[in-house]
C-alpha cells in the first residue's frame, strides 16, 4: 500500500481526554486503626475508565496497603461490590463518566457486614444465608435415566433469579439488613426462589418453611434498595413478593 492511500489514524475525540479526579476512600486497618478514616487520593483518569481502574493505579502507584476484592474485572464474579458514591455498585462496572466527578468521588465497603480491613468485608453471615435456603436441586426419586427435560414456559418462571453473582449488592443495600444481622435478606431469598419455582425441584415446601420463619421474607419492607442496586438487573423486590404470595397460597 501506497503512502498516499494509507488512511491516517482517526483522531481521538476531544471529550476523551484525562482528568484529575479526587477519590475518598473510607480506610481501616485493624493493626492501627481503632476507627474507619478517610482518605483523598487525586488519579488521572479517562470517562471511560472504571472504578476498579482507579483503584489498582491508587494501589499501584500511589499506596501500597489499599486493600480491596477483585477477581475477574468483567461483572460476573461480584468479588468487588463496595459502596460508591453512597449506592451499592461493582467497582468493574462503574464508569467514571457516570458519576459526578466534580467533587471527590466516595468509595467505601458495602454496609452490614463485618468490616476486615479497608473495602473489604466477612462475608461469612451473608453465606451462610445462602446455605440455610439450600441453594441446589433436589429432584424427585433416584437417579434418571435420562434428562430431566423442562419446558420454555416453566424455565421462564424463574429465569431471572438464575443470574444472581451473589456479590451481596442487594442484601448490603437493605435497611433491614443493616440493623438485623439475623434476617436472611434478599440475595438468599432469591436462591430460594430460584429453586422454589424449579419445576423438576421437590424440596419447594422445605425451603418456604425455612423463609417463613420470623428473619425470613416477612421482614422486607418493601423498599426497593436491593432490585436498585443489583448490578445484573434481577426483580429482586417482585422475587420477594413472589415467595410471600406462595407461602400464603401455598402454591408453586
Amino acid at each position: 500500500m501506497t503512502a498516499e492511500l494509507a488512511e491516517a489514524p482517526a483522531p481521538a475525540p476531544e471529550s476523551i481526554v484525562a482528568t484529575d479526579v479526587t477519590f475518598k476512600i473510607r480506610r481501616y486497618i485493624p493493626e492501627i486503626d481503632d476507627e474507619p478514616h478517610w482518605e483523598e487520593y487525586v488519579v488521572s483518569t479517562y470517562p471511560t475508565d472504571r472504578v476498579l481502574d482507579a483503584l489498582a493505579q491508587i494501589k499501584g502507584e500511589q499506596d501500597g496497603t489499599l486493600t480491596y476484592r477483585r477477581s475477574c474485572g468483567h461483572g460476573i464474579c461480584g468479588s468487588d461490590a463496595m459502596r460508591i458514591n453512597g449506592r451499592n455498585r461493582l467497582a468493574c462496572k462503574t464508569l467514571i463518566k457516570d458519576l459526578d466527578s466534580s467533587s471527590p468521588i466516595t468509595i467505601e465497603a458495602i454496609k452490614g457486614l463485618p468490616l476486615e480491613k479497608d473495602l473489604v468485608v466477612d462475608m461469612e453471615p451473608f453465606f451462610a444465608a445462602y446455605r440455610d435456603v439450600m441453594p441446589f436441586l433436589v429432584p424427585e426419586g433416584h437417579e434418571p435415566t435420562r434428562e430431566r427435560l423442562q419446558s420454555a414456559e416453566d424455565r421462564a418462571r424463574f429465569d431471572d433469579t438464575t443470574k444472581c453473582i451473589l456479590c451481596a449488592a442487594c442484601t448490603t443495600s437493605c435497611p433491614v439488613f443493616w440493623t438485623d444481622g439475623q434476617y436472611f435478606g434478599p440475595a438468599a431469598i432469591v436462591a430460594a426462589h430460584r429453586f422454589i419455582f424449579d419445576s423438576r425441584d421437590s424440596a419447594a415446601e422445605q425451603r418456604l418453611e425455612i423463609l417463613n420463619d420470623k428473619e425470613g421474607v416477612w421482614r422486607c419492607r418493601t423498599t426497593f434498595n436491593c432490585t436498585e442496586a443489583c448490578p445484573r438487573g434481577i426483580e429482586v423486590t417482585k422475587a420477594i413478593q413472589e415467595v410471600k404470595r406462595a407461602l400464603i397460597f401455598r402454591r408453586v
